[in-house]
C-alpha cells in the first residue's frame, strides 16, 4: 500500500518551504493543503494541538510537527535517496547546531526588521547581518554547508532567501553588500529545481509582509 503523505502548510512560510524542499529532494509524492492561519482548520488543530502551527507532515495518519524535526523524520523514513544529514556523528551534530542557529537568530531578527522602526529596527538589522556573517564564515569556500552535497543546513537557511527582498525593502539595506558569498551560495541553491519550485516569488512574500504591516500597524 502506498504511503499517504499530507502537508499542512502556508505558501510563504520559510518553515513549510523546508519540508517541501526535503520532500522534493527525496522524490516523495504528497497532498498539499494550504492553511489560513487567521482561521485555522479543525484538522490543523487536531494534528498539532500543542503549538497549533504549520508545517505539519502527516504520514499514514501520524502527524509530525516542527520543521527541523520533520526534516529529520523525512531523512530517516525515505532513505532511498541521498541523505540530508551526514553519516558522521560530529558532522550531524554540527549540522543540527547551525540549523538551530538559523531558527534562533535569523527568523527573530528578520521579523523585527519589518515589525519595528527606528533604533529597534537598526538593532535588528545589525543582529541579522551579524548572524548571516557567522553563517557565511561557516560556509567558507564550500559549495554547500555540508561540502559538495546540498543538505540539512542548506535547506534550513535557503528558505529565508525569498524573504531577503522584503527585509531589504523594509529595512533599506543590502544583504549582498555584507554577505556576498552567502548570496552566491543562495543563487547556487536556487539552480536546483527542488529548491526553486518550493520557494514563492520574493514579490509575493513582500506583498504578504505589506499586508501584515497594514493590518497590524507595524
Amino acid at each position: 500500500m502506498a504511503d499517504e503523505v499530507i502537508l499542512l502548510d502556508v505558501n510563504v512560510s520559510m518553515f513549510g518551504m523546508r519540508v517541501r524542499i526535503a520532500l522534493a529532494e527525496k522524490g516523495v509524492q504528497y497532498e498539499y493543503r494550504e492553511e489560513n492561519l487567521a482561521d485555522k482548520s479543525p484538522f490543523l488543530l487536531q494534528m498539532n494541538p500543542v503549538h497549533k502551527k504549520i508545517p505539519v507532515l502527516i504520514h499514514n495518519g501520524k502527524p509530525i510537527c516542527e520543521s527541523l524535526i520533520i526534516l529529520d523524520y523525512i531523512d530517516n523514513v525515505w532513505t532511498h535517496k541521498s541523505p540530508l544529514l551526514p553519516s558522521d556523528p560530529y558532522q550531524r551534530a554540527t549540522a543540527r547546531f547551525w540549523a538551530d542557529f538559523v531558527d534562533k537568530k535569523i527568523f527573530d531578527a528578520g521579523r523585527r526588521i519589518w515589525t519595528r522602526k527606528g533604533e529597534e529596527q537598526e538593532a535588528a538589522k545589525k543582529e541579522f547581518i551579524d548572524a548571516l556573517v557567522l553563517l557565511q564564515g561557516e560556509l567558507g569556500d564550500k559549495p554547500y554547508f555540508g561540502g559538495d552535497q546540498f543538505g540539512f543546513v542548506d535547506i534550513s537557511l535557503i528558505t529565508f532567501y525569498c524573504w531577503f527582498y522584503a527585509y531589504e525593502k523594509c529595512g533599506n539595506f543590502s544583504i549582498e553588500e555584507h554577505c556576498p558569498k552567502l548570496i552566491s551560495w543562495a543563487k547556487r541553491c536556487m539552480e536546483k529545481e527542488t529548491v526553486s519550485k518550493s520557494l514563492p516569488d520574493p514579490n509575493e512574500v513582500y506583498e504578504f509582509v505589506l499586508m501584515l504591516k497594514n493590518k497590524y500597524g507595524f
